[in-house]
């Protein structure tokens, strides 16, 4: 939003510099992103009338002026000057004797051999314009003699507010003024505006089919207004200062208007439309060309300003160029609707171009000024164009509600840190112009109708802090009582794991939730993916179910630059649907392991990581707890190289070598291992008993077995264990034997079982029926055959 300072300081005048008037504004909530003079400071410039004009005898291009710049003796001066628009009877702008207009100096000169004694001053050259095309024309009633600086009223700065969304009410003079007023607790001058005597009976029917989204319409019929009148300087240097161009005088008015209220209007060329006005939603197979010369093929969503024929203008957003006031215009009919924002919102977006009126009505104008603007731009008509002016056709149906909010003295107290009275409060809403009532300590406020913003009560608490002064309400640093909270040894956090993680030589990656759904075909055979709506590209257009995808890629990337070793780790969710469809969100955390085991040196043979060596920083995560692997096959994982991890037979992720077809595809040069882990199953922890250590000698035994080769270790071990045999310390395969002396589909397992007992020496009896009872379960239960 950009603005006049002197048109500000016209209907509310703090005594304030420019820039403290900026901080105030800024400290208001309205933040003032710029302050910009006009023009750089210049002097000796002057309105001038050119009297005479003859050709130079010695250039083509030139033009010999004679000049009245006024004076007590209105002194006329002869000026030679080049440009194409310079004509007897014209008011421009002249620089004489002495002037300094950026680095160029106003002297005496002669020009061609023809002496000059000043310059005629297009708006380039006095800073006004960046570009030109001749002098710049002033208004017939330009008084000769005026320093131009103070006529073109160039002492004056723009304001640019940089406003946020919500703070609609300030897209104009009349609501930024009304705000200065109520944070410096001055008086502004309100618009009032008094109706205007009808001098005609002419009507224009307006029949609103949509009134949910257009609950207010007025509309006015003039006739016999001269189009061609000038646009009067203090409008025209507005509009421009405010960044709007002038187009014509009517155009011009409504647009001033707008700035000055808010309320966007349009105009429309009586001649060009057909009996009744219509406010309805476009029907299939229409079009509009609007006044930026882009043709749109309408949508059923879209607003409409019509008439029986044709559209006329997309509603609170732009007219049609078929329906625009033109040079030779005479009649015209003004309109001032409220259009809810949610009908106008996200269209300009849609269309691929944005205009004044649509940023306005998308956020909220303030519908009880709707007549009252009419009201307003009609006069303004009158007054410079002239005209005779019909009755106002007002169609109106349910407008938007304005109830009460609670306002509680206890609740802005705890907010706001500030002890503050009932009187304080009644006095900033006062200067606010809010309606109110007070019960004891409880405040009953009505928003106003061009507060689109407040709803609850923590609205009305901003506002109070922002017109009591953030600078006034004091800094303390906040207080509390530091405990240590008790941490549960039961548990574990996930910056524990990370620190394991950390600790065995992993890297942490954080990667985007939204993956590619080639990944998910690939690494978990999800066919089903959550699918995004509005990807934030093609790529990444579902949500992962696994991390591994996320892994393959950071692979890949540090592959790329040359790393020949990488061990890398992710917490982070993934997303699956149910059997009913719904969203599930869980956390993993997975794991990568690629390339030499440690990093390369002269002290240990290199070697590859493999699926043992994940497999032991998953026993580390675990630890104090036990896990057991068991074959499986995973769609991202190599078909003899995989297997799940189990805890208290319960499945809580996998493990294994990137399948080769993944392998090849990805262009990954040697297998890389991976694991995913449910990470819930990681944050609960057991405590570890303690148990008496015995002082005497283990005995170990070894015992040898041949089972089917389809009968896996864990199951022995599991079985073994199940006996609970008191002196039993510790079972642990140690040899695994394929080949001679074996018969085909067999396999020959060796265990090593240590037996101690904590209260004395075993004797060779005890150890043998211990060993007796294992080896009977295992023949009797895996037909498991002793070797000898």
């Amino acid at each position: 939003m950009k603005f006049s300072e002197n048109w500000l300081r016209n209907l509310v005048n703090p005594s304030y510099s420019s820039e403290e008037l900026a901080h105030l504004l800024t400290m208001a909530g309205l933040e003032v992103e710029g302050i910009d003079s006009i023009v750089p400071a210049f002097d000796k410039v002057v309105v001038a009338e050119v009297l005479s004009v003859e050709n130079h005898p010695a250039a083509d291009r030139l033009k010999v002026c004679r000049v009245n710049v006024g004076g007590a003796e209105h002194e006329s001066l002869q000026i030679v000057c080049g440009a194409p628009n310079v004509s007897a009877g014209v008011k421009v702008p002249c620089a004489v004797v002495g002037a300094k207009l950026s680095d160029i100096l106003i002297k005496r000169t002669k020009l061609r051999g023809i002496e000059s004694a000043g310059m005629l001053c297009s708006a380039k050259e006095l800073g006004l314009s960046d570009e030109t095309d001749g002098l710049l024309l002033l208004h017939s009633d330009a008084p000769v003699g005026e320093d131009f600086y103070k006529y073109y009223e160039l002492d004056d700065h723009i304001f640019t507010l940089k406003l946020t969304p919500n703070r609609a009410d300030c897209l104009s003079l009349f609501g930024i003024a009304r705000e200065v007023a109520a944070v410096t607790s001055m008086d502004y001058v309100p618009l009032r505006v008094e109706p205007v005597q009808n001098d005609i009976n002419d009507i224009l029917t307006v029949d609103v089919a949509v009134p949910e989204v257009c609950p207010l319409y007025c509309g006015r019929v003039m006739h016999n207004i001269d189009c061609e009148v000038l646009t009067p300087l203090w409008i025209a240097s507005r509009l421009e200062r405010s960044g709007i161009r002038a187009i014509n005088v009517v155009v011009d008015i409504i647009n001033y208007v707008m700035l000055e209220t808010g309320q966007p209007m349009h105009v429309f060329d009586l001649a060009k439309i057909t009996s009744v006005i219509q406010v309805r939603y476009a029907r299939s197979g229409e079009s509009i060309q609007l006044l930026n010369n882009n043709k749109v093929n309408l949508k059923p969503d879209m607003l409409l300003i019509a008439d029986e024929n044709s559209p006329l203008a997309l509603a609170g957003i732009m007219g049609g160029s078929n329906s625009s006031v033109v040079q030779g215009t005479t009649d015209i009919f003004l309109e001032s609707a409220f259009f809810q924002p949610e009908a106008i919102n996200g269209k300009s977006f849609d269309l691929g171009f944005s205009s004044d009126s649509a940023h306005r009505f998308e956020r909220g104008v303030d519908f009880a000024a709707t007549r009252n603007t009419l009201e307003r731009a009609t006069r303004l008509i009158l007054a410079i164009c002239g005209g005779k002016t019909g009755p106002i056709t007002e169609v109106k149906s349910k407008l938007p509600q304005r109830l009460p909010v609670k306002v509680r003295i206890d609740r802005i107290k705890r907010i706001l840190g500030i002890e503050i009275d009932n009187s304080q409060v009644a006095g900033l809403f006062e200067r606010l112009k809010f309606k109110f009532s007070a019960n004891g300590d409880i405040f009953h406020v009505t928003p106003p109708t061009y507060r689109f913003d407040l709803t609850i009560e923590e609205d009305f608490i901003e506002e109070i802090a922002r017109i009591y002064g953030y600078d006034n309400i004091p800094a303390s640093s906040p207080r509390a009582n530091l405990d240590m909270l008790p941490a549960s040894e039961m548990g574990r956090s996930v910056v524990q794991l990370k620190q394991i993680m950390a600790m065995r030589d992993y890297q942490e990656v954080i990667n985007y939730a939204f993956v590619d759904a080639a990944w998910e075909l690939d690494f978990a055979n999800n066919k089903m993916p959550v699918v995004l709506e509005n990807p934030i590209a093609s790529q990444m257009n579902v949500m992962r179910s696994s991390l591994a995808g996320g892994l393959i890629a950071n692979l890949q990337f540090n592959l790329n630059r040359k790393q020949t070793r990488v061990r890398l780790f992710e917490v982070g969710c993934c997303f699956l649907k149910d059997d009913d469809k719904d969203h599930v969100q869980m956390e993993n955390i997975a794991g990568l392991c690629y390339g030499d085991i440690v990093p390369e040196q002269w002290g240990i043979q290199a070697r590859s990581a493999d699926f043992y060596d994940a497999k032991s920083d998953i026993e580390a995560l675990f630890l104090p707890r036990r896990v057991d692997f068991e074959v499986i096959s995973h769609p991202a994982l190599h078909p003899g190289r995989s297997a799940q991890i189990l805890l208290n037979d319960k499945n809580v992720g996998w493990i294994g070598e990137l399948h080769p077809r993944w392998q090849k595809k990805y262009n990954i040069p040697k297998p890389a291992v991976l694991f995913e882990l449910h990470l819930n199953a990681l944050l609960t922890n057991i405590l570890p008993v303690a148990k008496e250590i015995s002082k005497f000698l283990p005995v170990r035994r070894d015992i040898a077995v041949l089972v089917d080769n389809h009968v896996s270790v864990r199951s022995l071990l599991k079985r073994m264990y199940a006996e609970e045999l008191a002196i039993v310390s510790e079972i642990a395969l140690f040899d695994i034997y394929h080949g001679k002396g074996t018969a085909d589909g067999k396999k020959s397992l060796a265990f090593r079982i240590l037996l101690q007992d904590t209260q004395k020496t075993l004797t060779d009896e005890e150890v043998d029926f211990v060993m007796t009872h294992l080896i009977r379960i295992l023949e009797r239960e895996f037909s498991a055959e002793l070797r000898n």
